[in-house]
């Protein structure tokens, strides 16, 4: 009946695989482009951004207005009060059109213009900076998933030839060839070995459900995640430099961020010179007193010359001076963190490529040691604390060999989004 119902579940699994959806680090990295809201939301902010600079051209273009006025007023009516110069009013019922045009503005349009688009850009950038980021989160959780399968499969394994040994012990014991003392070592190591699995079953939902958001999912199908082969690629840290400080998006938002201010700067300074404008105004005045002609039109040009405001435009241009001098400090900044950043992550790449190899040599001699303790035990010539020692040396080397192989991916991942070369 056990065998019957290990056949049952084990057939239930297989057809469950079947039916799950394969999923490559490619294809999860497609989908989260598509679906990860922080993508989404970045890209909506650049093309927000893209946006300004047609608002600061706009001054280039004539600005027409229309407009319908009716004024009633007893006759011989003028402004007393409120205002140096006395106007007439007129009752009257018109309507007319005026246009102004900036003629010149000695290059404050231009300025702003090139400010916000070197804005714009920063944002293009910032964009690739939060795809950079996402598919970072996607290959940690992917790989980290992948580690959870690789743990959990030597869970089982453990658990199956821990079965198969305590079975053998109690076969043993029964023929009184083994005493109580062996039976129940390997029962504890058995509880061992159902501890281990439950722990790792555990750790892999999590792991899935790490990947489902990592993926822009809230309810993420169940994938049967595809294990590539281990590539394990020779570096250099001084291209790895050389391409990170050529690459990275942030670093490259920041220089244009810091252009952009300069170019703002300017904009402010051409605050203190005049700004000359063309006004054009016609219409009808089909109702009114008997003074006022039917129709009227008139035109000039008008030179608007700052003299004095409080020091507010000089106080406005150092202000992006000293906001110009900070950017551009924060990308220097931003160059050291990106070596830095490097450096570290080629560390722990390295680091992580000798575990790959340790591990292995350590698993090798670990299931050796196995098999001469259990040839040992079945001879009578050791006892079953021996055995148990083997198989929990196999245990622990086959997991860290799993967490070494999936680290080193998880750490070149890291390595290639401080390298810029992923966005």
């Amino acid at each position: 009946m056990k065998f019957l119902r290990l056949a049952f579940i084990l057939l239930g699994t297989m057809a469950a695989a079947q039916v799950r959806e394969r999923l490559t680090l490619q294809q999860a990295e497609e989908i989260a482009l598509r679906n990860h809201p922080l993508i989404n939301a970045a890209r909506f902010t650049a093309m927000a951004a893209a946006q300004v600079p047609a608002q600061h051209a706009s001054s280039r273009y004539p600005t027409v207005t229309g407009s319908f006025t009716g004024a009633a007023a007893p006759e011989n009516t003028r402004l007393a009060a409120g205002a140096i110069n006395n106007p007439v009013i007129y009752s009257r019922l018109s309507s007319g059109v005026t246009v102004t045009q900036t003629l010149h503005d000695f290059g404050r349009t231009s300025h702003l213009v090139a400010s916000a688009r070197m804005q714009s850009q920063a944002k293009d950038q910032l964009t690739r900076s939060v795809r950079s980021q996402v598919l970072l989160d996607v290959a940690r959780a992917y790989f980290s998933a992948l580690r959870a399968d690789a743990v959990m499969h030597v869970a089982q394994e453990t658990v199956a030839s821990r079965q198969l040994s305590a079975d053998q012990v109690n076969a043993l014991a029964e023929a009184r060839l083994k005493s109580g003392l062996d039976v129940t070592f390997a029962n504890v190591a058995l509880e061992e070995g159902n501890l281990l699995l439950i722990t790792a079953e555990n750790e892999r939902r999590a792991a899935r459900a790490n990947l489902a958001a990592a993926l822009g999912y809230t309810n993420a199908p169940e994938f049967e995640l595809v294990d590539e082969p281990l590539k394990i690629e020779p570096l250099s840290k001084d291209e790895l430099i050389a391409t990170a400080l050529r690459e990275r998006p942030d670093l490259q938002a920041l220089a244009l961020e810091a252009e952009a201010a300069a170019r703002f700067a300017k904009a402010e300074k051409a605050l203190n010179y005049p700004t000359i404008s063309a006004v054009a105004s016609a219409g009808l005045i089909p109702e009114g007193a008997s003074a006022l002609r039917s129709n009227y039109a008139a035109g000039g040009v008008t030179v608007s010359l700052p003299f004095l405001n409080g020091g507010m435009f000089k106080a406005r241009q150092e202000e992006a001076l000293l906001k110009a001098r900070a950017a551009e400090e924060r990308r220097k900044d931003l160059e050291r963190q990106i070596v830095r950043d490097v450096t570290v992550a080629l560390l722990n790449v390295n680091t992580a490529e000798e575990r790959v190899h340790l591990t292995a040599r350590l698993l090798e001699q670990a299931r050796q040691a196995l098999d001469l303790a259990q040839s040992r035990y079945e001879l009578g010539l050791s006892s079953i604390v021996e055995l148990s020692q083997a198989q929990l040396a196999v245990t622990s080397a086959a997991i860290q060999q799993a967490n070494a192989k999936y680290e080193y991916r998880i750490q070149r991942a890291i390595l290639d989004f401080h390298t810029g070369v992923r966005h």
